[in-house]
């Protein structure tokens, strides 16, 4: 059976539906994933088809669709439940269009565009998507990168500054602060690497540290041992998956979603101490136990 599967963006969004669309895969289904040109080199290991599209470009939207309506899908699932992509599912002409119950899009509106309507199982996101499609799984194909130049030979830590909006970044002079106190380089993820640059860098890490950001979701599916940050969105529902970073929060951290400019007080509260004392917990743990890469 031919089924549809649409998350179009961001960064960790796509790594968080790589289990749902894994898991139709390995059932049997021929799957194919609508993606944003922009994240299609993170499915490159997937076991699907990809129709990867520029959005902002009309004539490439349109191909995209026509493409899509072409398959004649039995079923598309919504996995992102925004406008753009329920009306994306309808477009594609499936009769059977799944997405999530309107108290958990982020686009209400959605779910007009939906035949079938799903309340999610679970507390994270990857769950929520699992359930969606109806299966279970935790396997995250990604490719093996592309090499960085001048990494260092021995451990080091891989830390990723930015976040998509800076309410949820970590201040600037902490990272330098650590750095001067870490037994092993701190390396930060550099702007001008590709994806497959920043997959192999995670790759080789020892250990990230990471933000609510991508570039942290990634190392949470490669099963690296790290730390993640987080202030003012709900680990519960974003946090790494899988178990092996460790989550700093500090107590009584207000969960918003707001995409404010200011780094709020619960992610100052972060102290480089705790950092440092998570880090190298894991340092220690790491060396004893080597992770899979």
């Amino acid at each position: 059976m031919r089924v549809l599967v649409i998350r179009l963006g961001a960064f960790g969004d796509v790594l968080h539906a790589m289990p749902a669309a894994t898991a139709l895969a390995r059932a049997g289904m021929d799957v194919t994933w609508a993606v944003d040109r922009k994240w299609a080199p993170l499915l490159t290991a997937c076991p699907v088809r990809t129709v990867a599209f520029d959005r902002r470009e009309f004539a490439d939207l349109w191909r995209a669709v026509s493409q899509l309506r072409a398959a004649r899908f039995a079923v598309a699932y919504d996995l992102q439940g925004l406008l753009k992509s329920a009306l994306l599912a309808w477009l594609s002409g499936a009769p059977r269009r799944v997405g999530f119950v309107s108290s958990f899009l982020r686009e209400r509106a959605a779910g007009c565009f939906y035949s079938e309507r799903v309340l999610p199982r679970g507390a994270h996101v990857v769950e929520h998507e699992l359930s969606l499609v109806g299966l279970t799984g935790r396997e995250f194909p990604l490719p093996p990168g592309d090499p960085v130049a001048d990494l260092p030979a021995g451990p080091f830590v891989l830390a990723s500054d930015r976040a998509g909006w800076r309410a949820k970044e970590w201040p600037a002079e902490n990272y330098d602060a650590l750095a001067r106190r870490l037994p092993v380089p701190l390396v930060l993820n550099q702007p001008h690497w590709s994806l497959p640059h920043l997959i192999y860098a995670t790759r080789r890490a020892t250990a990230v540290l990471g933000l609510d950001s991508g570039p942290m979701h990634l190392a949470a599916a490669l099963a690296k041992p790290g730390v993640a940050l987080f202030g003012p969105t709900s680990p519960e529902r974003n946090g790494p998956f899988g178990g092996t970073l460790t989550v700093l929060r500090a107590p009584g951290a207000a969960t918003t979603y707001k995409r404010t400019q200011e780094i709020p007080a619960s992610m100052r509260a972060l102290s480089v101490d705790a950092v440092l004392a998570a880090l190298e917990a894991c340092l220690d743990t790491s060396s004893r136990n080597p992770t899979r890469t």
